[in-house]
């Protein structure tokens, strides 16, 4: 077991204080004691509940006078021999002045009496005094190798109790494994468990659940979320030379080595135009998770947590690997603005960094209104691959629109002169011509007959409809003509 021997190096090292951040605590304690046995050392264990206690073997230890951190670290320090000393949750003391002498005065005794003090915890600052002093150890987190055996251990334990069989298929099999990806084995097992008794079987429908039962584990709810709402290409009208484009990268993402591994694609344009929905589309048609990061979310008021913030939400990207990243108006968060400490700036290092250096599978969506207003470094090719312009859709486009959002809500789309609703719809962008079949459907609601709804209706809610091509029309000029020589028409 690679976590033990990992482990037994760090002793042999002669660490005096070992630092584990870690959620599984009954699997770190397994291996301790399995180290302490075959090492015959002793072993003590401190929570605040039980004090200081004996943990395998070794002599019995009272832990009625050791409840408190301090107590129990001038018992280990009194101690005449030596061993190890895990302290389970003892963060939460590590700002008491007296609480971290004791600590080190402990450390500084190890090479001559032997003890090592092993700090446990799920999250652990160590004060400066000790830093030196200190090693971390990382669990190793399951491969796809074991977490398959997770599963199938979990699908025999339900056969064994239910007398049924689990029912699934290996395509969704490898997705959920592979959705599993990043969780440690006791998280991966709940998340399995959950996603089998709920129906006695693991299919489609379990793969968005598992990624956002994931997503909630690791804690990043805000700055960055789980989409459900995820879309295919066919919900998508136009953009053809983007999806093309696309469908001949979806296999070298999903299978090739990170050489030839796409990493993202900008799309620009004017509002309205089907940016999101295509950011939605890539997940959805490459069946892998969709994960939106909110960069107002990301700002903190305290010095260096906004870039923490990124980082975290990066590392946790890649964590759900393989997915797809949506960088929502991502000028919002990374625009040239001298009013703001230097934060975008720091951001934007950090995010470009991260771009060009990561090995994972994690395709990068950003989009954007305002190309102006974002630094040229983002744009560079080698970050992201390519650059969109998303312009607003043709007549033949527009009828295709126009015909998704009326099977959308019901509505007989050969009933609709939908050839002289798109010639009359120049200029309106994909949502402006959404809004004009949804506020007919609103007009005639109340009558409960959606069949009343006819081509002349559309056409009024067309006239009074003052498009974006018009109240936008310089911003808009302005955007074709930087895109000219500089981005590919998305369509």
């Amino acid at each position: 077991m690679q976590d033990l021997h990992d482990l037994g190096l760090m002793l042999d090292r002669n660490t005096p204080l070992l630092l584990i951040e870690s959620h599984e605590e009954a699997r770190v304690l397994e291996l301790l004691t399995r180290i302490a046995v075959k090492r015959g050392l002793a072993l003590q264990q401190w929570t605040v509940s039980d004090g200081l206690r004996r943990l395998g073997f070794g002599e019995e230890v009272s832990g009625d006078e050791t409840f408190q951190p301090v107590d129990a670290l001038k018992r280990i320090k009194a101690r005449d021999q030596g061993g190890l000393f895990v302290l389970c949750d003892l963060h939460p003391y590590l700002e008491d002045p007296l609480t971290v002498r004791l600590i080190k005065d402990i450390a500084l005794q190890h090479e001559r009496m032997g003890k090592t003090l092993v700090l446990l915890s799920h999250r652990i600052d160590a004060p400066a005094e000790v830093q030196r002093l200190s090693m971390r150890f990382d669990l190793q987190l399951p491969d796809e190798g074991q977490l398959l055996s997770l599963v199938k251990e979990e699908a025999q334990r339900y056969a064994k109790h239910s007398g049924r069989k689990v029912k699934t298929d290996s395509a969704t099999l490898q997705q959920i494994v592979s959705n599993l990806r990043g969780l440690t084995f006791s998280d991966a097992r709940r998340l399995v468990r959950g996603a089998i008794v709920d129906d006695g079987a693991l299919t489609q429908d379990d793969v968005p659940e598992v990624s956002k039962a994931k997503m909630a584990l690791l804690d990043m709810e805000g700055v960055m979320s789980f989409e459900y709402d995820t879309a295919r290409f066919g919900d998508v009208a136009g953009l053809e030379n983007m999806k093309t484009w696309l469908e001949a990268r979806r296999s070298a993402f999903l299978q090739s080595g990170d050489s030839m591994r796409p990493r993202g694609m900008m799309l620009f344009g004017v509002q309205g135009s089907g940016k999101s929905l295509a950011a939605k589309a890539v997940a959805g048609s490459w069946g892998v998770p969709l994960l939106r990061l909110d960069f107002g979310a990301l700002y903190n008021k305290f010095f260096g947590e906004t870039e923490r913030n990124l980082r975290e939400s990066l590392k946790l990207a890649e964590t759900m690997s393989p997915c797809v990243v949506w960088m929502d108006e991502v000028e919002k968060g990374l625009g040239q603005d001298s009013n703001d400490a230097g934060v975008s700036q720091r951001l934007l290092g950090t995010l470009l960094t991260w771009m060009a250096e990561h090995q994972e599978q994690v395709f990068v969506v950003a989009t954007a209104n305002n190309i102006h207003a974002l630094p040229p470094e983002l744009m560079r090719k080698g970050r992201l691959d390519e650059l969109f312009f998303v312009d607003l859709p043709g007549v033949k486009v527009r009828e295709a629109i126009l015909r998704l959002h009326m099977e959308k809500r019901g509505l007989d789309a050969e009933r609709f002169d939908l050839t002289l609703l798109a010639q009359v719809s120049d200029g309106f962008s994909g949502a402006e011509l959404e809004q004009v079949v949804v506020s007919a459907w609103h007009s005639v609601r109340s009558l409960g007959d959606h069949e009343v709804i006819n081509t002349e209706m559309l056409m009024t809610e067309i006239q009074r409809t003052q498009p974006l091509s018009v109240t936008m029309a310089e911003q808009l000029s302005g955007l074709r003509q930087w895109a000219q020589g500089r981005a590919v028409m998305a369509d």
